[in-house]
């Protein structure tokens, strides 16, 4: 059986297919697992045991619809059902499962704060596409990593593995950011060291990270490529971030995870997806704030200027959970 799984972007939606990428694979390994995605992601894929075969565009379905063509998938999975999917699909004209968006639910959660959406991870929504071709309920996800993109942290760094804190300074909107200010408060004479990771985008916010807070930080933001950057994650004591790709690649390793929340909500399905270890991360979030959800994605800042769903996060609790 050869199966086209499709997700575009972004980087954490693309790690949170790998569960149910994985669970097609181990209920048959004869199977031959395909993925389409954007270039700017493949590195994601590309370390993956289960994937085979990865297709990459830039913009248009029209840049890969001949070579797809070609393989006369015996199945479609789209994990991304959107107009690029929906259209691809049929171009192709092949058989096809699609996950659920519930994209009213969520308009009506963002706008008004009316939530009718089911409890159920994004995960577990993009396993019901399929259930009925894998053998077991997907466990937490995987990321590969090639083995020129393993970092020695002792070697490189000086630092044992198990024996400091990695933090991801950025997201790719302002309103998911944890604040400088508050970073501050959560880091500031921590004893054990702390690494920050980032693109280079969140070099200045981490050099500023850098100028302002007491103890032992090693500046990586910029750096390091999304793989050696999980490398260090991996090898950490615990992590710190905000709801960002990132944080679904520290849930595919065995390290606890500190979340803090802004605008966006968990009850979007797209907190750290660990079903069997829920006790191996925490949820930081302001309740009550009528404001929140503002988007179910981001902003570049906040829409009412003030940001309290980072401004009043409780940075003594955060502080206390890295210090556990």
């Amino acid at each position: 059986m050869k199966i086209l799984v499709i997700r575009f972007s972004s980087i954490g939606d693309i790690v949170l297919t790998s569960p149910v990428v994985q669970a097609l694979k181990e209920a048959d390994e004869n199977r031959e697992i395909h993925f389409l995605t954007k270039n700017i992601y493949s590195g994601l894929l590309e370390s993956s045991p289960y994937v085979d075969e990865i297709h990459c565009i830039a913009k248009d379905i029209n840049e890969v619809i001949d070579e797809l063509r070609e393989h006369q998938f015996d199945l479609i999975v789209d994990l991304h059902n959107n107009l690029r999917s929906r259209l691809l699909k049929f171009q192709l004209g092949r058989p096809t499962r699609t996950f659920k968006k519930f994209n009213i639910a969520k308009w009506l959660l963002v706008n008004f704060k009316i939530n009718k959406l089911p409890d159920v991870h994004v995960v577990d929504r993009y396993t019901d596409a399929v259930r009925d071709l894998i053998n077991t309920q997907p466990s937490k996800g995987s990321f590969g990593i090639a083995k020129e993109n393993e970092v020695n942290t002792k070697d490189r760094f000086g630092l044992n593995p198990g024996d400091f804190i990695t933090v991801a300074v950025g997201a790719k909107f302002g309103t998911k950011q944890i604040p400088i200010i508050k970073l501050r408060e959560i880091l500031d004479d921590l004893k054990q060291p702390v690494v920050l990771l980032g693109g280079k985008e969140d070099r200045k916010k981490s050099d500023q990270i850098c100028s302002i807070v007491n103890g032992k930080l090693i500046n990586l933001c910029g750096d390091f490529n999304l793989q050696q950057s999980a490398s260090v994650i991996a090898q950490s004591r615990v992590f710190l971030s905000s709801d960002t790709g990132l944080m679904h690649i520290a849930a595919c390793f065995d390290i606890p995870i500190v979340s803090v929340w802004g605008n966006t909500v968990t009850e979007l399905g797209m907190y750290p997806y660990r079903p069997s270890e829920r006790s191996t991360y925490s949820i930081h979030e302001v309740k009550g704030l009528k404001c929140r959800p503002c988007s179910k994605i981001g902003f570049r800042e906040c829409p009412k200027k003030h940001f309290n769903c980072m401004q009043q996060q409780d940075s003594g609790q955060i502080r206390m959970e890295l210090m556990k």
